[in-house]
């Protein structure tokens, strides 16, 4: 594994296992990720926590079971936030979804099996284009395995912001019409599913930045206003870890533009 850049604020956030546990609800309040009962995996959490990316993926798929989706989280976040090259970040998308879908063959309940497969070829998908990933078929592959995660894990409020991703990144590229007709994509769909996972982690500084963005693609300018007033909220709010601290960051620097 080539080395990844570091995290930008190592130092920062100095999670142990105790602490861990202690936050555990609140760190995980997005994805619904069940405390780990094996050490080795929690080990690998607070790696992943505490912005140690590539470590937490080493460890993760070192512990192996669920130890996979601290792998796939690290890797998500890293190849979305901090890998520089295009086509390293793809790979890593890549490595994400074959991993996960590995996990839903032996672990099918797992909600995170899915929504972690849904989400790495999701950011593929913007990589390589939405028109191409959809002429290609990953959007249905995206949507089933997000409606799956939600039907395994209801309170999932990640997976509900990355289907309203999907339904607005869909009418965006192709409109309404075929985005309806074809890909099942519908405008109030999308809009009343970030409303959702707002209600659900209503502190998600994330779930802020898709809801403006979405509010864009599917309402228009006439958005603008509620958009930026969205990611001034997302760029004012309290990271609790390292993962949390890379969505303030971006919003900050989508508004400094």
């Amino acid at each position: 594994m080539a080395k990844w850049t570091p995290f930008p604020h190592s130092g920062d956030y100095t999670f142990d296992t105790t602490s861990l546990k202690k936050n555990w609800a609140r760190l995980h309040q997005g994805d619904c990720e069940p405390l780990p009962k094996d050490a080795a995996v929690l080990q690998a959490w607070v790696l992943f926590h505490n912005g140690e990316f590539q470590k937490a993926a080493e460890a993760g798929i070192k512990a192996g079971g669920d130890g996979i989706t601290v792998a796939n989280k690290a890797t998500s976040l890293y190849a979305t936030y901090l890998e520089t090259k295009e086509k390293t970040k793809l790979d890593l998308f890549m490595e994400v979804a074959a991993r996960a879908e590995a996990q839903q063959a032996v672990d099918p309940k797992n909600a995170n099996a899915w929504y972690w497969q849904a989400y790495a070829l999701g950011r593929y998908s913007q990589g390589i284009s939405v028109a191409k990933a959809l002429a290609q078929g990953l959007g249905s592959k995206v949507k089933t395995a997000l409606e799956k995660a939600i039907q395994l894990s209801p309170k999932h409020a990640d997976a509900h912001i990355a289907l309203a991703a999907f339904h607005a990144e869909v009418i965006d590229k192709v409109g309404a019409l075929i985005g309806g007709m074809t890909y099942g994509a519908k405008k109030d769909t999308g809009l009343s599913l970030y409303k959702d996972a707002l209600k659900l982690n209503p502190g998600s500084a994330i779930g802020m930045i898709e809801y403006a963005n979405g509010l864009v693609m599917l309402e228009g300018d006439k958005k603008m206003k509620e958009a930026t007033k969205l990611y001034e909220q997302a760029a004012s709010s309290k990271a609790m870890d390292a993962a949390e601290r890379l969505d303030v960051e971006m919003a900050k620097a989508e508004l400094e533009d």
